[in-house]
């Protein structure tokens, strides 16, 4: 199933839409319900779509974004904002080689973490 799934996820994302994992019904099993949302994290879903208010902490916990990677998304926002780089495909911030395509992904990272920080 992986396969699929992965694909599904990178048919979301050619088209601009989120996509959720599907639910995980062993609602008593949390070590079983952490480990698959951090896979469905791995493979790129935004969520997870959830069948008990259990599920709640530990599903926001595995797919928001923590304090460094929101940290690190600003950083290269910035980099690709400053006037020399407007026009870069690539950049290289920290000795690391970063593409346009990441900065794409900051500001999405940077856009979660406010709505989350707004919600609560």
């Amino acid at each position: 199933m992986l396969a699929w799934l992965s694909t599904c996820v990178a048919a979301a994302r050619i088209h601009g839409v989120d996509i959720l994992d599907g639910v995980y019904n062993d609602i008593g099993n949390t070590d079983g319900f952490a480990q698959e949302c951090q896979q469905g994290v791995e493979l790129g879903f935004d969520g997870k779509t959830l069948i008990h208010p259990s599920q709640i902490e530990p599903c926001n916990t595995a797919f928001s974004p923590s304090a460094a990677e929101v940290t690190q998304a600003r950083k290269i926002i910035a980099a690709f904002d400053l006037p020399e780089n407007k026009g870069k495909g690539v950049v290289s911030i920290d000795g690391r080689m970063v593409e346009r395509l990441h900065a794409e992904m900051a500001r999405r990272t940077v856009a979660i973490a406010e709505a989350i920080a707004q919600s609560t």
